[in-house]
This record gives C-alpha cells, structure tokens and sequence, in this order.
C-alpha cells in the first residue's frame, strides 16, 4: 500500500479506543506474534530479576524469519496473569504498548471492524488523534528496521 494514500485514508477516520484491562488483545493467538527486541527483552529480565539464559529458555521464541518472539501458553501470552493483568506491564514490548494501533488493523475499516470483535475498547472513549496513531505506527517501523 502507498503510503501517501495509506496516510490519507487513516486521516479521513476516527480512531476511538479506550482500553478496559479485559486481556483479549493478549488471548487468542491467532495470526498474531509478540516480537521482542534485544532491549526490551533486556527490561523484561531486569523486572523479572532473572537471567538471561532463563528468560530466553523459558520466554523466548525463534520464529522460521529469525524474529525473537514471546512464547504463549496454550492460547494466551505467557505474561498474562489469572486476573487478566499483564505481569510485566511497566516493562511490556512496543507492540503491547501500541495495540491496537497496528498497520494490518488501522490499514482499513474492515480490519479496523474485525478487530473490534477481538478487543471490547476499540470503538470506546474518546477518538484518538490521527498524529498518535502515526507516531505509534513510526516507532513501530523504526523499530522493525533496528
């Protein structure tokens, strides 16, 4: 998708989002992964107070594309606690940080929609403003080029 139009489309949209702790952006597993970088998976450890061999053993994936991901438990990810908080929340990746703010989901209504039957904040609160959702998204590519 060009990106000039990409960023046309999403200015023409309200995005409106208020997240209610239920958990469901980190059940389901799905299509979705939790990439880590060296950094983050850095400040999980420090939080965690634990090695790094042990963080990586026990908490980190290899995907076929060489992407370090976090491991799911069953249909959940391995942060998330019974109360449906995540355990490691002040130190959570980018990616937590910035759903649902994503490419594949604000790229369209649809997906946008689509989403929305996944996480019950999506559609709530106030609308959120076009330069958030594009600065989210640059961090986000920046950080995939790193």
């Amino acid at each position: 998708m060009h990106e000039r139009g990409y960023n046309r489309r999403m200015s023409a949209r309200a995005f409106r989002f208020s997240c209610t702790g239920c958990g469901g952006c980190c059940t389901g597993r799905g299509d979705y992964y939790v990439a880590v970088t060296a950094e983050e998976q850095r400040r999980i450890r420090n939080l965690l107070e634990i090695s790094q061999a042990w963080f990586r053993r026990r908490y980190v994936t290899v995907l076929e594309d060489g992407t370090e991901s976090l491991r799911w438990a069953g249909d959940r990810c391995v942060f998330l606690g019974p109360d449906q908080r995540c355990r490691v929340y002040a130190a959570r990746p980018a990616q937590c940080r910035d759903y649902p703010f994503w490419p594949e989901v604000v790229g369209s209504d649809a997906a946008w929609r689509r989403e929305g039957k996944r996480c019950e904040g999506i559609g709530r609160g106030a609308r959120v403003p076009i330069a958030r959702v594009r600065r989210q998204l640059g961090i986000r590519r920046r950080a995939r080029k790193a």
